[in-house]
């Protein structure tokens, strides 16, 4: 006999999976870069891709990658208290596309590609600004284009990541939507190329 989940033990696996695969992800590329690369002026993160597809899965939930992502990398590359709130407080600002996705639809987002792409941007985009304004707050006006110059390949990262997972059937899906299809036995149809 199968054990049988609630809804709620189900986002709780759902999440915790996915924020040990950004930890762990996010802990590696980060030690790697300041080991091996420390003087190169780029930086990848998979947190915006996380949160993108969490943020579709499960809403305003996709705060807790968004801070996991953050604290991860200033635990990894050894920052000073202020770039912790620098990092976790500027990722919540990604948050600000729960009401679009609301209001244009996550089949919307999934179904089309230049959709699917341009909201990874965006995800990317907004976490650097949030950082960005956080930085010019604490006094590091020097700071503010640093986020968005040296975060290009993290961007370009989300939005190739977005147009992959499209093609993952229930990756990005509302995972009530999902659930309920499951049950169903019921496939939700291909997306567009």
């Amino acid at each position: 006999m199968r054990p049988q989940f609630t809804f709620r033990q189900y986002r709780a696996m759902d999440l915790t999976m996915l924020t040990l695969i950004l930890v762990f992800c996010e802990w590696l590329i980060v030690r790697a870069s300041t080991r091996w690369f420390p003087g190169e002026l780029y930086v990848l993160s998979v947190t915006p891709v996380v949160t993108a597809v969490v943020m579709i899965r499960w809403g305003a939930f996709a705060f807790v990658p968004a801070l996991a992502g953050g604290a991860v990398y200033c635990l990894a590359s050894g920052a000073a208290a202020q770039e912790y709130l620098i990092y976790m407080g500027g990722n919540l600002l990604a948050l600000a596309l729960v009401p679009v996705l609301k209001r244009i639809g996550w089949k919307t987002v999934r179904d089309k590609a230049s959709y699917s792409m341009l909201y990874g941007v965006c995800c990317t985009l907004l976490m650097q600004l949030g950082r960005a304004l956080i930085a010019l707050c604490l006094g590091h006006a020097d700071a503010f284009l640093l986020f968005f110059t040296t975060d290009v390949l993290s961007c370009v990262f989300c939005a190739v990541t977005m147009w992959i997972a499209r093609r993952l059937d229930g990756v990005l899906e509302e995972q009530k939507h999902y659930l309920a299809r499951v049950s169903r036995g019921t496939e939700d149809g291909g997306t567009e190329p």
